[in-house]
């Protein structure tokens, strides 16, 4: 038992650790029920502080806790190494998220039995000029998620912004767009790409827009000074509109792209979720792993906060999944 301690108390600090690994509480606090986020993590921080922690070392939570998937997410800090965790909502279990260590050998780093272990800046295909395409549809709360950080890359890094190609998901069948959640999103995906091809120094400005508030298309385009005459010319010209969106969906079945988001990376499929998530700073990472030379706004950090799912007139908020792994994205039914 002592062993057993010592090897969680090891993995709390931050040392030797990569996994996850579950800690049993109902013997030594009962079997609590429907707790609030401070129960549980006061009893994460009693049970770590009382019975781990025996060199005089504490723990504390560091910021806010939050909810996800079914679990209470926190940053739990000893000394000055902090990491996510997270904990049963009953305060049974707790268990630290897997923990990056510096290899310094060549020993390769463990990975779970069920998943590939997450790739590195070295996993990546590099190019003089990176071509990172974002595939998305326009009303997939997860696509709206990872447009909203990309916009904020490009808000925050406007050096990067030729680097980076929002794409579009979808099929032509009649002369019509099909996308996945029916008409009002086929005709918003065929818009978003014209607008992109035709009146691209307004794409990112309306976009900002769109992405805030549903139903609210038409007051973005004015906003964004959009060419509506241009704009309907594209949209219902076969050899214009259709012919750019087609080439949209041309790339998307030559990556077997399957969800939305799905990032595609100097031709290779990349998952933002290897750098840290849905964040500007992490895909603004991941795109920079693209380059032979990183450019000077490379070292520059953004924001590292999760964004909103879906339509939000705020940048942050909760949502997970990775791209290209059955996580939170939308796909086609099946």
């Amino acid at each position: 038992m002592i062993k057993d301690k010592e090897q969680i108390k090891s993995i709390v600090i931050g040392v030797l650790a990569v996994g996850i690994l579950a800690i049993a509480y109902y013997t030594f606090f009962g079997s609590p029920t429907s707790l609030t986020a401070k129960g549980a993590t006061d009893i994460a921080l009693g049970y770590i502080n009382s019975t781990l922690l025996t060199d005089g070392s504490t723990a504390t939570i560091d910021g806010a806790v939050s909810s996800q998937s079914g679990l209470y997410k926190f940053k739990l800090k000893v000394g000055e190494q902090s990491f996510d965790s997270f904990i049963t909502k009953d305060g049974k279990f707790l268990f630290p998220q897997v923990i990056e260590i510096k290899q310094s050998t060549s020993t390769a780093p463990v990975a779970n039995n069920n998943q590939p272990a997450p790739k590195t800046c070295e996993d990546v295909a590099k190019e003089a000029t990176p071509q990172m395409e974002a595939f998305v549809v326009s009303y997939c709360p997860y696509g709206l998620q990872m447009q909203r950080v990309l916009a904020e890359v490009v808000n925050s890094a406007s050096a990067l912004q030729s680097n980076i190609k929002i794409m579009y998901m979808g099929s032509i069948s009649g002369g019509k767009i099909q996308s996945m959640h029916g008409d009002q999103e086929a005709v918003e995906n065929l818009k978003q790409i014209c607008i992109r091809e035709e009146q691209p120094t307004k794409f990112y400005p309306y976009l900002n827009c769109f992405i805030k508030e549903e139903g609210k298309s038409d007051e973005c385009s004015t906003a964004a000074g959009i060419d509506t005459t241009k704009l309907k010319a594209c949209t219902t010209d076969p050899n214009k509109g259709l012919k750019y969106a087609q080439a949209d969906f041309t790339a998307s079945e030559k990556y077997g792209v399957s969800g939305s988001p799905t990032l595609i990376l100097n031709g290779q499929k990349v998952s933002e979720y290897d750098f840290g998530g849905r964040t500007a700073q992490a895909v603004k990472t991941l795109l920079c792993c693209g380059f032979n030379q990183p450019p000077e706004i490379c070292s520059t950090d953004i924001s590292t906060a999760q964004a909103a799912p879906s339509f939000s007139t705020t940048y942050a908020g909760s949502g997970g999944g990775t791209s290209n792994s059955g996580g939170t994205n939308c796909a086609p039914a099946k």
